[in-house]
């Protein structure tokens, strides 16, 4: 298969009412590669200049620490980056026999290893409308995954949300409506309901046979792991199964530790005048 290549620039830029003195700011805005994504260049810059440090997070996530030596007025973190995609479009999951069907049980290593990723939030509306999709037991495990998948959207409508954090899965039921990390909370906490271990994953999201583009943006989905296929990848918000147009930056137990600049500043709330967000995907012929 020829992989599809993106030259992607992902800028951030914070605007202060004074000078302010900057926190370090941790900034996960590396891809991970892996046998469906190569990262072929990377660069990462900050004005003003910044000393960065990396190091790997608990899941394997390669994390920057910029830390600042002067204040300023504005901050703006940018990210270079060319990748190589080999996702297909209609993946097939070679599923171990054994839990091919649901319930299925995981064995102890693999149930050790998912610890937290499988243990669910006590909210009773949430187990109930998870459940809701298990027709009977022995049902198909991932036609059991698609349903739930593509139920999300008929439970909340997606809208933009400029707050910060993630709704939790109680609230995106009740509102009806959320971001895309909204409903990927939803349907991570919706599997972990049902004994499965699901993690969240943040990044970008691209066609690389568009030619002509609207203003592309950061991206919030899922993945969900089965024994033999390991981690499958959800996309709530576009009810899509498999990783083809998309690229991860980062996974975790949720959609707060991944987010991809996560910083402070000294001073008061109205020191901050605002931020803005710029994310430029272009296919490379």
């Amino acid at each position: 298969m020829r992989p599809s290549t993106s030259e992607i620039v992902h800028q951030t830029a914070y605007r202060f009412a004074r000078p302010v003195v900057l926190h370090p700011h941790r900034l996960m805005l590396r891809p991970r590669d892996g046998h469906e994504l190569s990262v072929l260049d990377f660069q990462l810059t900050c004005s003003p200049a910044a000393d960065i440090t990396w190091s790997q997070d608990v899941f394997g996530n390669l994390c920057a620490v910029a830390s600042f030596h002067q204040t300023a007025e504005t901050l703006v973190i940018e990210s270079r980056l060319r990748v190589a995609s080999r996702a297909q479009a209609w993946p097939v999951f070679p599923i171990t026999p054994a839990a091919q069907t649901y319930p299925f049980a995981y064995d102890d290593d693999e149930a050790a290893d998912l610890g937290r990723l499988r243990l669910p939030n006590p909210d009773p509306d949430v187990a109930r409308w998870a459940h809701g999709f298990v027709a009977r037991p022995g049902t198909d495990t991932l036609s059991l995954l698609k349903d739930l998948n593509a139920g999300v959207l008929g439970a909340a409508v997606y809208r933009v949300r400029d707050e910060e954090g993630v709704q939790s899965a109680g609230e995106t039921l009740r509102l009806a409506s959320g971001s895309c990390r909204d409903l990927a909370a939803l349907f991570i906490e919706a599997v972990r309901q049902l004994g499965l271990g699901a993690r969240a994953v943040s990044g970008y999201m691209f066609d690389a046979d568009q030619v002509e583009r609207q203003a592309d943006t950061t991206h919030a989905w899922a993945e969900v792991y089965l024994p033999g296929a390991g981690w499958i990848t959800f996309d709530p918000t576009h009810n899509s199964i498999g990783s083809a147009g998309l690229i991860p930056l980062a996974v975790g137990r949720s959609n707060a530790q991944i987010m991809p600049v996560a910083g402070s500043y000294a001073g008061v709330a109205s020191d901050a005048l605002g931020m803005d967000v710029s994310v430029r995907i272009t296919p490379v012929r």
